[in-house]
Parts: structure tokens; C-alpha cells; sequence
């Protein structure tokens, strides 16, 4: 057990003198102020009367583990520290300041910890407020789902990530927990091999957009982490919005709940978890600390203390065994063929890098292979493309904070095909005809392939603003 000394007790070190003492630890306490000493000593508390700033007091709390410094006058405490260090005392001393100014010269004096009381204040008062606006709000989520007596459709950004799905399978656990049931919708494709692997184990049940019939026939709505799709024509209303990014169309939602300072979707829905039920299920749990660690690449990029603290929360109800299965999938020898094909045609211009796989069966494949180039070193961006049963397919990834590369690929193919993907990934689907101007066929496939080759890369090329010149292959 650790031992304690006190020196300056006023409001502070008085409040953590009892706490101190309540939890059975040895305390001593040094003051100048004789009344206060008594009062002190009255309750039972090893009280002495000294100026905290005299020499002797060094030999006073020779014995002590932790010495807090904590009279209100700053000036005393700095005095304090320095005589205590002169003397040769090692304790761990946490001294009170009062600004930020104080703080350095505190620490410059000797302390190992400077609490500023105003700042202590503020941030308590922060959390107290994060904590009953998320009361708040949860209630009023209570409250609209408690309101319809039918089916909520929870839509996730176009080509959705494990974050946004996860985030997705955590609002319709909330929902069905209060007997609404919910279906996840989603527009363009689940095309990552890890991302597949990461459905299929979990048995998350997702509805293709274009398998309903219409969004009218749920009395709810609910777009999140939708932002990253841009902006959408929706033939419905809106009630629900959760994002990280304001929505750039004015929904008139019934709930929005708008966080910027966080940067996985699966860490504001986690809160909302932990706020109805605080042992969530295997499977939710599992979701939501993928959702998370995916989104900062391990905690490796843009985490926040939000992100930490929701993986901490998350971590022991999940299911690690099921979470390495998905981070590992087996690679299939298409898989492999392509990529063996994109890393050998490679081109690279700056950190850009365009690569053709040709004529591919799996075109899930091409985004396998966009992701792993993207570990290249100085590689920040990654496209590679290829074509299947006359249609180009081309899947890009990219790390580099600059640029939305689902933006690029409209600039590139907007006029050509259909280009979506948000910040950073995206993809695009080209009829080979309508490119190259001529017909698909087996007497002409190296033809169509050189043509593709040529405008695909240029076309991407330009709309990054590089020319489309550059290492090629193994570097020749």
C-alpha cells in the first residue's frame, strides 16, 4: 500500500484527503493554517502545522510514497517542489497549478504531474455533457422507433465497408430489441474477398437495393454512414441520419446525430450500444470491433480516444476467433492470377499506380488486388482494371488524405459508365463497345485489351492530374 502526504489542503486536498482516507491509505497532511490543521485533526487526520515551503518538511515526508502539492497559491507550490527536489527527494509529486503558464513552470520545478483544477473542471463538465446528450438522444431514438408499427430500412453507403455495415447491424440490433423489425439495404457491391468472408461468418442478412420493390413501403427510413456515397435522390423521406460528415442534402430527419471528432461510424453506434444494453451480443460486438479496426487500418490511422475506448468496451464480448478468420481469408487461384497479373503491368506515376489484369472470370478479384498494391512502399493510391463478358471493370483504393477517389473515377468515367465509391475506395463498370468503339469478340481480343489499356490509364491518369508516364512492369 502506497503512503500519502498532503502539503496545502485546502477545498482540493481536503476533498482528496477523505477520499484518501475512505479507502483506508495513509495520509499525511501539512498546512499552514492552524484552524485548519484543528479541523482536520478532529476528523481524525494526521494534520501538522508547517509552511509547506520550509526545509524541514523534506525530512517530513521523506517516508512518502506520493506527495500532492496543492495549496491554491501557485507560487508556494512552485517553491514547494523545488525545495522537496533540492533536498534530494524522488516521490512521484503531482502539484496543483493554475494556468498553463504555471504548468510549465511546475514541470520545470520538478513535477512528474501538474493537475490544472479549471481544466479538471471543464473537461468533467464535457463528459457530463457527451454523456447526457447521448441520454438524450437515445431516448429520442427510443421514441421515433417506438412511433411506426412497421419495417425500418437502414441503408449503408454505396459498395459498403465493414464499418458501415457493422454500424448498420448495430442500429438494427437496437431497433429489434425494441420490436421494430429492420432490413440492411445497400447499393453497388460487397466485392472484397474480406469483406464477403466478414458477412458470411458473421451471417449478416443485407438486401441488394435493387431487390425493393420501393423505399415507401418502410415507414422507416434510416441513410448511415451514407455521406461517403455523395449526395442521394431518395423516392422517400428521411428519419433517421447518423453520420460523420453533415449531410450535404437537407433530409429534415427526425433524429440526426452528426459526429465529426470520431473516425469509425462503428465507434458513435457503439455508444448508442452501450446506452441500451450493456453486454451486447457476440455478434454485434464482433461487427462493431472489425467495423472499428478496419476503418483506422488497426488503429494505425486518424484514431481518436472515442475509437479506443469503443474498442476496449467491444473487445471482450467479441468473437477473436471469428475476427481472425475474417482478416485472413484464403486467396483464391483467381485471386492470385490476377494480381500476379497487376503487379507484372503495373505503372506507377509519383504515388499513383494503374495496373491492367486483362481478361479476368472474377472481377471481385480486381479489388483484392487494388488493396494489396496499396501496401507498396510509397504507393498511396491503386487502380487496377480488367475485362469480363464485355464490360470493363476497374476497382481503385486509396490512403491519400487529398483526394476522394470515388470523385476522381466520375471525373474519369462519369461520361462513359458507371463510376461510384466514396473517400477511399470506389469502383467503375464501362461497356467495352461504348469505350472502345468496337464489338467484343474472339477474334479480337488483344485489340479491345490495347485500347482499354491505353484510355483507361490515361483517362485515370488525367483525372488525378499526372501524366500517364512512369515505371511499367518490373520497372523497364
Amino acid at each position: 500500500m502506497s503512503s500519502y502526504a498532503i502539503l496545502g489542503c485546502g477545498s482540493v486536498g481536503h476533498a482528496v484527503a477523505e477520499d484518501l482516507a475512505e479507502d483506508g491509505q495513509d495520509v499525511l497532511i501539512l498546512d499552514r493554517d492552524e484552524s485548519r490543521v484543528e479541523a482536520l485533526r478532529d476528523q481524525d487526520l494526521d494534520a501538522r502545522r508547517t509552511d509547506i515551503r520550509d526545509e524541514e518538511v523534506a525530512d517530513m515526508v521523506a517516508d512518502r510514497d506520493v506527495l500532492l502539492i496543492l495549496a491554491s497559491d501557485v507560487e508556494v507550490n512552485e517553491a514547494a517542489v523545488s525545495m522537496i527536489r533540492e533536498r534530494g527527494g524522488d516521490q512521484l509529486i503531482i502539484v496543483r497549478a493554475s494556468d498553463p503558464v504555471s504548468e510549465d513552470k511546475l514541470t520545470e520545478s520538478g513535477a512528474d504531474v501538474v493537475i490544472n483544477p479549471s481544466q479538471v473542471i471543464a473537461e468533467s463538465a464535457l463528459r457530463a455533457l457527451e454523456t447526457g446528450e447521448l441520454e438524450y438522444k437515445a431516448q429520442q431514438l427510443v421514441d421515433l422507433l417506438g412511433s411506426t408499427d412497421g419495417k425500418l430500412a437502414i441503408m449503408t453507403h454505396d459498395n459498403p465497408d465493414p464499418d458501415s455495415i457493422a454500424s448498420a447491424v448495430a442500429l438494427q440490433d437496437i431497433a429489434e430489441s425494441h420490436g421494430v423489425e429492420a432490413d440492411i439495404l445497400y447499393d453497388g457491391d460487397i466485392g472484397h474477398q474480406e469483406n464477403r468472408a466478414f458477412v458470411n461468418l458473421l451471417g449478416i442478412e443485407l438486401l441488394a437495393l435493387s431487390e425493393v420493390e420501393s423505399l415507401e413501403n418502410y415507414p422507416l427510413v434510416a441513410l448511415v454512414d451514407h455521406m461517403k456515397s455523395g449526395e442521394l435522390s431518395l423516392d422517400t423521406d428521411v428519419e433517421i441520419f447518423i453520420d460523420r460528415c453533415d449531410p450535404e442534402t437537407d433530409y429534415d430527419a427526425d433524429f440526426v446525430d452528426v459526429r465529426p471528432n470520431v473516425s469509425a461510424m462503428s465507434t458513435i453506434l457503439t455508444k448508442y450500444i452501450q446506452e441500451f444494453d450493456p453486454s451486447p451480443t457476440e455478434a454485434v460486438a464482433t461487427a462493431l470491433l472489425y467495423g472499428i479496426r478496419a476503418e483506422t487500418l488497426d488503429f494505425k490511422r486518424d484514431t481518436t480516444p472515442a475509437d479506443l475506448t469503443a474498442a476496449a468496451y467491444l473487445y471482450p464480448f467479441a468473437d477473436h476467433d471469428t475476427l481472425e478468420q475474417v482478416e485472413s481469408p484464403s486467396m483464391s487461384p483467381e485471386t492470385l492470377d490476377v494480381l500476379a497479373e497487376a503487379i507484372q503491368s503495373r505503372q506507377v506515376q509519383g504515388s499513383h499506380l494503374v495496373s491492367n489484369a486483362g481478361f479476368v472470370r472474377d472481377r471481385d478479384a480486381l479489388a483484392q488486388a487494388a488493396q494489396h498494391l496499396l501496401n507498396l512502399e510509397g504507393i498511396t493510391t491503386t487502380a487496377v482494371f480488367g475485362i469480363a463478358d464485355d464490360t470493363i471493370y476497374l476497382a481503385a483504393r486509396s490512403k491519400d488524405i487529398r483526394i476522394n477517389i470515388g470523385n476522381v473515377l466520375d471525373d474519369a468515367y462519369g461520361g462513359v459508365g458507371e463510376a461510384g465509391g466514396h473517400s477511399t475506395q470506389g469502383s467503375v463498370e464501362i461497356p467495352l463497345g461504348l469505350f472502345t468503339g468496337i464489338e467484343a469478340s474472339e477474334d479480337n481480343r488483344d485489340t479491345l485489351l490495347s485500347l482499354a489499356e491505353e484510355a483507361v490509364r490515361k483517362k485515370l491518369f488525367d483525372a488525378m492530374g499526372v501524366e500517364s508516364t512512369g515505371e511499367t512492369g518490373n520497372g523497364g
